[in-house]
């Protein structure tokens, strides 16, 4: 195994993380920068520069061989550019542009973080040994990325295998997106709270969790609007995860992002859905499990992407052959 490193960062709409990471994955010299996403494009970046520039900093720094960023989107790997939905100053960024400033003329990848965090599941995480698989996070939004044939699938910008946008209900309510029914709009934390509250679901305490966890501690104690809440959700992932899998052939479907802490709660009818909707002969049977990763996914997907686009070597090897 290697001795040299690569430098990771990912950078969403709370946090921007960053660390050096081993060809085994672990991950060195950790840093981490709140992330101004309501401040000016400069000031964001300067955010990002900071954390680059710790890592510049370490003993560590000469073994460092690449960089790899994973980036709330949409963004286009091929220019260097990003537009994170949750960062509005942020338009057509060149992001990469602006870290050379920082690490030169070290190579530097750029990848959604849905993709990151699907690559850093194949290679670390509970997609190790899986030829084809998604990879999505349910959170406040829904996101994700494709493993094709034993290799991140991250298509020419960078964006592919973003689920959440997948339009399942076509008559559905309008996404921030400018589409219609979208999974996201139907299955993300926000929206499964927002259905339950609308539907007269209540905290059993006056001062009670009112968000997504609350909801789903309700749906595994029995109240039938937050299990109605759920299953909606669900019905939803479960469609999206059909038609993709439909189209590339899945194998594992893993799930992670704050909304899979409800554990069963959300998997249980995610995969009685899924038992309805994908009924061809070459879906059926496709398991549905936890993310391993947490949130490290985002800084081992990254590193696994850098690795990958170095050619130092393959991060998850010959896995699944």
């Amino acid at each position: 195994m290697t001795t040299d490193l690569v430098a990771a960062v990912d950078i969403g709409g709370t946090k921007i993380a960053g660390a050096l990471v081993t060809g085994e994955g672990e991950l060195l010299h950790r840093t981490q920068r709140p992330t101004p996403a309501r401040e000016s494009a400069a000031d964001v970046l300067r955010a990002v520069t900071d954390v680059v520039t710790h890592l510049t900093e370490t003993d560590d720094w000469s073994r460092v061989r690449a960089l790899g960023i994973g980036s709330a989107g949409p963004l286009d790997a091929r220019l260097g550019t990003v537009s994170p939905v949750n960062i509005p100053n942020w338009r057509d960024f060149p992001l990469v542009e602006g870290v050379r400033k920082v690490v030169g003329e070290l190579p530097v990848t750029l990848v959604g973080d849905g993709a990151a965090i699907a690559a850093g599941e194949h290679w670390r995480g509970a997609a190790t040994g899986r030829r084809n698989a998604l990879c999505m996070v349910v959170s406040t939004g829904v996101g994700g990325g494709l493993i094709v044939d034993n290799r991140l699938y991250a298509g020419p910008t960078g964006n592919a295998g973003h689920i959440g946008h997948i339009s399942v209900d076509f008559n559905g309510d309008r996404c921030p997106c400018g589409g219609r029914g979208c999974v996201e709009r139907i299955a993300s934390g926000t929206n499964i709270a927002r259905y339950a509250l609308a539907a007269g679901w209540r905290p059993a305490a006056p001062d009670g969790d009112a968000t997504t966890a609350g909801v789903s501690v309700a749906a595994a104690g029995g109240d039938p609007i937050a299990l109605e809440a759920f299953d909606r959700a669900a019905r939803a992932l479960a469609a999206g995860i059909a038609a993709t899998a439909t189209l590339v052939e899945l194998e594992t479907v893993v799930i992670g992002g704050g909304v899979s802490q409800a554990g069963e709660v959300l998997f249980a009818p995610v995969r009685r859905a899924l038992a309805e909707y994908a009924t061809l002969p070459y879906v059926q049977g496709i398991d549905v499990v936890p993310a391993q990763l947490g949130t490290d996914a985002g800084l081992v997907g990254a590193a696994a992407v850098s690795w990958q686009e170095s050619g130092t070597f393959l991060p998850w090897g010959e896995a699944g052959n």
